[in-house]
């Protein structure tokens, strides 16, 4: 360049500050974000206090985004279920105004709607992804436009983290070597992402692993990562029993998470060798609690939409706990902010920046937001857990006070017909790895298999009762006091003005974002995804 054609280009850009200049690099993007994984870290143990499994889980890479960077204490998804949830973070909106990709099963993405991968990508970005990014089964990952590059040629095996190790160790091989083939796998596939980068290009990379879903080992927990089930011992949650099988059960999920961990140190160890990591925002989260135990994926209440969220890198404070509430769909205009683009109008959602988590770096034409509330719901899961693949339709609104449900449909079973079950005592095998035996909005496995065995026990029948039992048109929690959401008190005079108030709230905010729940008696979500096409939902 000519010293004439640089001072013009400084002239121009002093005359159009909208102008990026030559000398500008917009932030890699770095998205850690897995299947299945809640709001369990020991950055929170620390964060929170005793008492919780937080005490016992060992996540030091998440530890290191949190503490160069910023912990989000509470964050929430849009819905507790893949899809949907996912459907609402690329689009940045609440998951009820994605058409049918507010459903699980059949769900078709509609071209119209923007997503910041595509939004990205136009905007200059290398973009590519290992893993789940969008639903399950589908590689193409339909809201991007077209397949997105995925790398995967180092492998996928860190997938089935418990079930690779716990043969391989059987084979005679030892549990290092195997947490480091698979440990390279990841790094691989990374570093053949970064390979194909063009010089100067700023990339976006989704990381998705799903071993964190119902893929694990039982016993693994203690196998592999030398997690006690006994060191759980009065940290699980009132709504699962404390007994031996539901400790071990909750020990092999922590170990899951620590893998995930693990591959997430990877990720950083590479963007630092590669001098990358201090231009990089690295977020981690998942998209949404537990499966398998009760309260969690596919429920309104903390333990199922409630999750982990750290960021570190450019315009994100160092050692920063945000109490700001956060809605997953938040990342979608962050990311575009801080690569300098504007998000499009149908991103309701608002920015980490706006809304004072991180400063950013890139320009936004949006103002400040003061949050105090933000917004879950539920339709369907697995399409046939009840007759005719009605949905369980539910919506929330949470602050930091409260939680407060609507059921719109109480008559229903929330995760399935418990009367379906057979007289007798099905084998633990056949319970714990058939997801569809019965009950099938909530994934199967040992918790879920004790719960079933034990359903009219003294000891088992509170719990499965709660657990798979109707539920009231309304719940409202009083969070001080029942973290847990363990006491619905909509039937308490003290707290009618609070109900009131927070129904008045949710139902004005879901009629002015057009949720098509409470339109036309729910018509849109009534018809099954096995029924074909419906009429695709338009935005007001």
């Amino acid at each position: 360049m000519t010293r004439f054609s640089t001072f013009a280009l400084v002239c121009l850009c002093l005359a159009n500050p909208q102008a990026p200049a030559a000398e500008t690099k917009r932030p890699n993007i770095l998205f850690i974000f897995a299947d299945d994984w809640g709001r369990f870290a020991s950055a929170y143990g620390k964060l929170d206090g005793p008492g919780s499994p937080n005490d016992v889980v060992k996540t030091p890479n998440f530890d290191r985004i949190a503490r160069e960077g910023t912990l989000v204490r509470q964050a929430f998804v849009s819905a507790p279920s893949c899809t949907p949830c996912r459907s609402a973070l690329l689009s940045g909106q609440h998951f009820w105004r994605t058409g049918r990709a507010a459903i699980l099963q059949g769900a078709a993405w509609d071209e119209s709607i923007p997503t910041y991968p595509r939004l990205l990508a136009k905007a200059g970005y290398h973009m590519g992804k290992t893993g789940k990014v969008w639903s399950p089964g589908n590689p193409a990952d339909i809201p991007y436009g077209r397949p997105v590059p995925g790398f995967q040629k180092s492998g996928m095996r860190f997938n089935n983290f418990s079930k690779f190790v716990t043969e391989q160790v059987e084979a005679g091989k030892t549990v290092d070597a195997c947490r480091e083939l698979l440990q390279r796998e990841v790094r691989g596939n990374f570093e053949d992402f970064l390979a194909k980068r063009p010089t100067q290009t700023p990339f976006a990379y989704w990381f998705g692993p799903t071993h964190v879903h119902r893929k694990w080992v039982k016993g693994s927990g203690k196998a592999l990562w030398s997690i006690n089930p006994d060191d759980l011992k009065g940290k699980l949650p009132p709504f699962l029993p404390d007994i031996p099988e539901m400790r071990e059960d909750f020990a092999d999920y922590l170990g899951e998470v620590q893998a995930l961990d693990a591959y997430a140190g990877v990720l950083l160890d590479k963007l630092e060798k590669a001098g990358e990591l201090d231009n990089t925002l690295v977020v981690m989260s998942g998209d949404h609690g537990p499966p398998g135990f009760p309260h969690g994926k596919c429920n309104l209440y903390d333990f199922g939409s409630r999750v982990a969220l750290a960021l570190r890198g450019p315009g994100v404070e160092k050692g920063k706990v945000s109490d700001t509430l956060v809605s997953l769909p938040d990342l979608a205009p962050t990311f575009l902010e801080m690569a300098g683009v504007n998000p499009p109008a149908t991103m309701t959602a608002n920015s980490l920046q706006s809304l004072g988590v991180i400063a950013g770096t890139g320009q936004t034409d949006r103002k400040a937001v003061k949050r105090d509330a933000v917004y879950i719901g539920r339709e369907r899961h697995y399409p046939t857990a009840r007759d005719g693949g009605l949905p369980y339709p539910q919506r929330a609104i949470r602050t930091k006070d409260h939680l407060y449900i609507i059921n719109f449909r109480p008559d229903r079973w929330p995760l399935g017909d418990p009367r379906l079950l057979q007289d007798g005592t099905p084998s633990w095998e056949k319970l714990a790895n058939n997801t569809g035996v019965t009950l099938s909005d909530e994934d199967a496995g040992p918790a879920k298999a004790w719960l079933v065995i034990n359903r009219k026990t003294e000891q088992g029948k509170p719990y499965f009762d709660r657990a798979y039992g109707k539920r009231p048109a309304e719940e409202l929690y009083v969070l001080a006091d029942d973290p847990h959401q363990m006491r619905n008190r909509t039937q308490e005079p003290a707290l009618e003005a609070t109900r009131k108030n927070l129904r008045e709230r949710l139902l004005k905010t879901l009629e002015e974002t057009g949720d098509p729940r409470v339109k036309d008696d729910g018509k849109f979500f009534e018809t099954s995804p096995l029924a074909g096409p419906v009429q695709e939902w338009k935005e007001p």
